[in-house]
């Protein structure tokens, strides 16, 4: 006689399948669940649906009525953000099957209820051998400056203001294109220096921002002010003349840290940053430049009172000790590749070896959370000793 399907199994014939494996009822929860498979199953586990595991974090966050997004191009790995995190999305196969089951309740729900020897006839809804799983990841960023640079900001008087064709983009418009939270995205452009105007973001044309740079200082130096004291109202009074009041306060906003003082709102100046910046000016243009001709003109260059040192330069300008002159170079992080393994091909073909202090600023950013720079040089470099000091070099051949 055929066996009676699992949705109608009666109270008998689930403690006969009990006695048959030898399991103690009195051990085990009241309610039993009997599952079947309907008729759409099949169709269901051909791909209508995925299944997303999430840490008990990102858990809270959608029960709470947050949102996530998943971004990526067509040619790009896709991502997960929240709103302060980007996961990589990753495959997880299982040898054990995962049954999706509508309504089913967990062990901890059937204890609160305390049913009293209910049977449950529960259909499965689909089933899967796989499911997504988040990763930890670094936003990718590295697109966000090649967008901004494609319309860099020169002034309200530039010819290119008036090109109604060139490309603009809001928060939103960076949000679809850019892989990254929207707090990692917005950090980013405060990094870059990137202001909003007229609603979109823009990056300021180098030039243009050492130009508002220079109108700050010259008026600090002219008034005799405090670098830690720049009043905000008179700084507005006397170079709107010259520039637009948001682009000079945006200056202000770059270069130093806003604070109020007896209702009047000030900036003290970061002179590590003038300095840095000034530095950048100096080496754009040239290929290589004699570390002490550099030092001495880049110290001329700063406003009097600052004081310049090679440590202001870590990810922005590498010193060549090896060469007769010592030389100088720029070398900006920014611009090297975005992946672990590229950016360490990239290093070591620039430089067989390196000592830890030169190519920590280069690194920092690949670190990701609880990993240090010694843990990544260990995975991505070979060390040895050269004269005494500790250098790595490429663990692959590098043409």
């Amino acid at each position: 006689m055929p066996r009676p399907p699992a949705s109608r199994r009666t109270r008998e014939e689930v403690d006969a399948t009990l006695q048959v494996a030898k399991l103690n009822a009195a051990e085990l929860l009241p309610t039993v669940h009997c599952l079947s498979f309907g008729p759409g199953t099949s169709g269901a586990a051909a791909g209508d649906f995925c299944l997303l595991e999430l840490e008990p974090a990102l858990c809270q966050q959608l029960e709470a009525g947050h949102s996530f997004v998943i971004r990526g191009d067509k040619d790009e790995q896709a991502v997960f953000c929240s709103k302060d995190k980007t996961y990589d999305l990753k495959i997880a196969d299982t040898s054990n099957m995962l049954l999706v089951i509508p309504g089913c309740k967990t062990a901890e729900q059937l204890k609160r209820e305390e049913t009293q020897g209910n049977i449950v006839h529960t259909e499965i809804f689909g089933f899967s051998n796989n499911y997504w799983e988040l990763r930890r990841c670094r936003p990718k960023l590295k697109k966000l400056k090649k967008l901004l640079m494609e319309n860099a900001y020169e002034g309200p008087d530039s010819h290119r203001e008036e090109d109604p064709s060139r490309s603009k983009y809001t928060t939103e418009d960076l949000l679809d294109q850019i892989q990254a939270s929207e707090e990692e995205l917005m950090a980013q452009l405060q990094v870059l220096n990137a202001c909003e105007i007229g609603g979109y973001w823009r990056i300021l044309e180098f030039d243009y921002e050492i130009k508002l740079l220079n109108h700050v200082t010259q008026l600090v130096d002219s008034e005799s002010w405090s670098f830690s004291k720049v009043p905000l109202t008179v700084c507005l009074q006397e170079l709107g003349p010259l520039e637009p009041e948001e682009m000079i306060e945006h200056c202000l906003q770059c270069y130093g840290k806003k604070y109020v003082d007896e209702d009047e709102v000030y900036f003290e100046l970061d002179a590590d940053k003038i300095c840095r910046v000034t530095a950048e000016m100096l080496l754009q243009n040239a290929v290589k430049f004699n570390l002490d001709e550099f030092q001495e003109v880049w110290q001329q260059s700063v406003p009097e009172g600052m004081t310049t040192r090679l440590d202001q330069l870590k990810g922005l300008a590498l010193v060549d000790r090896n060469s007769r002159p010592e030389i100088i170079f720029l070398l900006k992080v920014d611009d090297l590749p975005e992946g672990t393994q590229e950016r360490f091909n990239s290093l070591f073909s620039l430089r067989e070896k390196w000592t830890e202090e030169d190519i920590a600023p280069y690194i920092q950013d690949l670190c990701g959370e609880k990993q240090s720079i010694g843990a990544l040089l260990t995975k991505y470099s070979r060390s040895s000793v050269q004269n005494g000091v500790k250098v790595y070099n490429s663990r692959r051949l590098i043409s």
